[in-house]
């Protein structure tokens, strides 16, 4: 489970980064509401645990505006103010569930559990794969990034697919040619090269931040 923890107080971010890290699950922790919004934005997550008392910009704004955005992901709001009116005006922002502090670490790794298993059994097969600001279709085979269209030939279609499924983990040349090419080569041919060199081309050049790295001697890395 893949979670994005908004949160500002040190002591509770640690306690729960501890808690889902043990349990197996993957944070991001951001500390005010315009970075949360940014990262939540920009990043595919599971579930997003939010506080209500942030810097910058309120728990209740990052709420509404993600929603505005039209973005689905289950939240749930922590929060110290335990009135009934408080929890209502919090659901009916858009939130998905309500756990007032101090909590009871297991009831909110449940709440994730579940919400988690929710959004899976109701949400559609998604076409899409993004990471940070590129967006692979994969049924109309097109690439945008920051908004600009990208066109792929198949091979890089097929590259840039298996980078995006598997971002920030290093790829080796064998893995990638098994992959995009359906069988082995010789692991000393430059075919990889070649094909990364084009795709890192159209994906990159014009943009401030690179986002395919060669790790040498390694393998090749989508990362931000």
């Amino acid at each position: 489970m893949k979670i994005l923890l908004i949160e500002d107080d040190a002591h509770i971010a640690r306690f729960l980064l501890n808690g889902f890290q043990q349990e197996g699950c993957t944070v991001t922790h951001t500390v005010n509401g315009v970075d949360g919004l940014h990262e939540a934005s920009t990043e595919s997550y599971d579930v997003i645990i939010l506080d209500l008392m942030l810097p910058l910009k309120t728990g209740f704004e990052v709420l509404e505006q993600y929603r505005g955005q039209g973005y689905t992901t289950p939240i749930i709001i922590l929060s110290a103010k335990h009135s009934v009116e408080e929890r209502v005006v919090g659901l009916k922002a858009g939130a998905d569930d309500y756990l007032v502090k101090p909590f009871a670490f297991p009831e909110l790794l449940a709440r994730c559990q579940s919400l988690f298993r929710r959004g899976k059994q109701s949400s559609p097969q998604s076409y899409e794969l993004k990471y940070y600001d590129l967006t692979l279709d994969l049924m109309k085979h097109s690439l945008v990034r920051a908004g600009k269209a990208i066109a792929l030939n198949q091979r890089e279609f097929l590259l840039m697919k298996l980078l995006l499924e598997n971002p920030e983990v290093v790829l080796s040349k064998t893995a990638i040619l098994e992959q995009v090419w359906g069988h082995q080569f010789d692991p000393q041919t430059n075919v990889v090269d070649v094909l990364v060199c084009r795709l890192r081309s159209k994906v990159d050049k014009g943009f401030d931040k690179p986002l395919i790295h060669t790790l040498r001697g390694v393998g090749y890395v989508l990362k931000s």
